[in-house]
């Protein structure tokens, strides 16, 4: 079940570049194990169940530790907000006036609750700019928590951009454990400039310390904090469009869904904590060359790639979310995964080095477009399609 990562770090040891970061880097601290729960009855499938309906193209879903509501978020430029089923009267945020989303890779399309959130009110978000720039902005909202507050808009991070870049935007958010935020960018469709350059932000995943400076503060381990190689929030390159990514505490890992090019597509997973990975792009798609060239630094493997075209292929990644709930014990520390154009949802398990347990649960969990996936506040799996207008939780059938 690890042909491809061995395949991976094959050829890229034929090329003299490494598959990981120096082992010089700082280890993650390992979270302590949680207890299992034991299945009332034997598994027989997985199903979904809807739990926010009516919405226009949602791209995202966030719940708070002890809170029952979810934050949903459309790209066309407002989050709404659910509690069991049912939106609230009024928007949390309406930003349509001020978010491009003429392109179907634009819009507002990442959103993140400080990780104190109501005690500390800021809300993160990323979007597309009528000039089409993307831009990384603050609100902090009231003191109800029910909706933002417009005029404490703050712009933290502007991607300039070339006035008719529209694509690979990216745009996912998401605080690490360390408490950290993390922002994909994608390259901006201009691979062969932004991809293997870290003095641009396209292309690569940012970390930044929101709590620690005005606007913010670069984390001291950032590769480029002080050297000048690099964008100093710039914390991992070499990727095309990492629609959305994750963080799985228990493992200490990142794992990252990059949309591909022609071929392939690819997830990768590493250690949240390690600094400057390269993952390729443009000079390989997954695993297999795409443009000449050698990588300044070593190059980083995905854990899978799936190929375009046939019965089981792929067309655009949607990176996932590993599960952690209690409602499906079996399937606890798999990893979820789709693909936006065709609907289907699979799984793996990843222990770090080794991939297992592959499985297609397209048949059970029927969707049409697979935007994004998310968890509610006691783990459960979230699974948001765009196409339908939805947010469904996956149940098991026994």
């Amino acid at each position: 079940m690890a042909t491809g990562l061995a395949l991976a770090l094959g050829l890229f040891g034929l090329l003299g570049v490494g598959s990981t970061a120096q082992a010089s880097q700082p280890q993650p601290t390992t979270p302590a194990a949680t207890t299992v729960p034991v299945p009332s009855a034997p598994l027989k499938g997985l199903k979904l169940v809807p739990v926010a309906t009516g919405l226009s193209g949602p791209v995202e879903v966030i719940s708070q530790p002890g809170s029952e509501l979810l934050w949903v978020v459309e790209r066309i430029g407002t989050v709404k907000v659910f509690q069991n089923g049912k939106a609230f009267k009024e928007p949390f945020a309406n930003l349509r006036s001020i978010v491009r989303s003429g392109s179907i890779e634009q819009g507002l399309l990442g959103m993140a609750l400080h990780p104190r959130f109501p005690t500390d009110p800021r809300v993160f978000f990323f979007h597309s700019l009528k000039n089409n720039d993307n831009v990384l902005v603050s609100y902090t909202a009231s003191a109800d928590g029910r909706r933002i507050d417009p005029a404490s808009r703050k712009v933290l991070v502007t991607v300039d951009k070339e006035p008719s870049a529209v694509r690979h935007n990216a745009g996912a958010l998401r605080f690490s454990p360390d408490g950290l935020l993390y922002i994909s960018v994608g390259d901006a469709a201009r691979a062969s400039v932004n991809g293997q350059n870290p003095k641009t932000l396209p292309g690569s995943m940012l970390r930044i310390d929101i709590d620690g400076g005005s606007p913010y503060a670069i984390p001291a381990l950032n590769p480029f904090a002080t050297n000048g190689a690099g964008r100093p929030e710039v914390f991992w390159f070499g990727l095309r469009n990492p629609w959305r990514f994750s963080f799985d505490v228990q493992s200490g890992l990142a794992y990252i869904g990059d949309v591909g090019q022609e071929t392939y597509e690819e997830v990768n997973a590493v250690r949240f904590d390690q600094p400057g990975l390269n993952f390729g792009w443009p000079l390989f798609e997954g695993t297999k060359r795409y443009l000449k060239g050698t990588p300044a630094t070593p190059l980083t493997a995905p854990i899978i790639e799936v190929k375009h075209g046939g019965e089981n292929g792929s067309c655009s990644m949607t990176g996932g979310e590993v599960y952690r709930g209690s409602a499906i014990p079996e399937l606890v520390g798999h990893y979820f995964y789709a693909d936006w154009c065709l609907g289907w949802i699979r799984s793996l398990r990843y222990d770090g080095s080794v991939v297992t347990d592959k499985k297609d649960w397209s048949a059970q969990l029927e969707a049409e477009m697979v935007s994004a996936f998310g968890h509610t506040s006691t783990g459960e799996l979230l699974v948001v399609d765009y196409e339908a207008g939805t947010v469904s939780q996956a149940v098991p059938v026994r």
